[in-house]
């Protein structure tokens, strides 16, 4: 039997992700957390929305998975609260399915979003795309530096002019592919498959949402920039660095 308010699953030896749930749905996480414990992730669940932030903030996790419809406060705000004291990586759920609702999750910080109802084998499919990409570019062990611009790989984390960009996961993983490929132009299709994990492919807008981020962090202007150039019917191209 699982309690109403925090489902929690012993960690076993092979069991490396820990993953926060936030779902008012008590029968949904307790479904979660069995499944992804078959493949080694242990689940944290709560079904309101303040005891899981507490819960975040005394003993981080590896992964938040985030439902949009919640008790007392909704999905939105609990995703920015988060984004402003913490970069983990946040999948969030919803079962309206509106595509603006997918678009908002992505301007305030979430790096997937996944619409309700789901087989819980896609959302493992999630979790580990998004660790998976946020892996691969730490073992790079790389630091990427145009101009006043600089990108640490074991951080995950940017800073422009002296200044920490406070960037997501998402944000962190295009601005990454934009500068390794700088002077390059990049084909939306292209940053699919670099950055694959997110549901791109539901809505046309998110890319061009997450550069609108970029740029606003960066202080680029999209009429005359400076750090990334939108090349008509072709993608964008990073220019920063060069003439700074």
């Amino acid at each position: 039997m699982y309690a109403s308010e925090n489902v929690t699953m012993a960690r076993g030896p092979s069991a490396r992700t820990r993953v926060l749930l936030i779902d008012d749905d008590e029968r949904l996480n307790a479904l979660l957390s069995k499944y992804l414990g078959q493949f080694g992730m242990t689940v944290q669940a709560f079904t309101r929305p303040e005891p899981g932030l507490r819960a975040l903030k005394s003993d981080p996790p590896d992964l938040l998975v985030l439902d949009v419809m919640l008790p007392e406060m909704d999905g939105f705000t609990v995703c920015r609260k988060v984004r402003e004291t913490s970069r983990i990586p946040i999948v969030m759920l919803t079962a309206r399915g509106d595509v603006m609702d997918r678009i908002v999750g992505l301007e305030i910080g979430a790096d997937d979003y996944l619409p309700k109802p789901f087989e819980p084998r896609e959302l493992v499919a999630r979790i580990q795309a998004v660790l998976r990409r946020g892996s691969a570019i730490a073992d790079a062990g790389e630091t990427l530096r145009a101009g006043t611009l600089e990108i640490s790989a074991d951080t995950r984390s940017a800073r422009h002019q002296g200044k920490d960009l406070g960037l997501t996961s998402a944000e962190f993983e295009l601005l990454w592919l934009l500068v390794r490929n700088r002077s390059r132009v990049l084909s939306r299709d292209r940053i699919m498959d670099e950055t694959r994990g997110i549901d791109w492919a539901a809505f046309d807008r998110s890319i061009d949402v997450l550069v609108s981020r970029l740029r606003q962090k960066l202080g680029d202007n999209a009429r005359r920039p400076t750090m990334i150039r939108t090349i008509r019917g072709a993608g964008y191209v990073f220019i920063g660095g060069s003439g700074e």
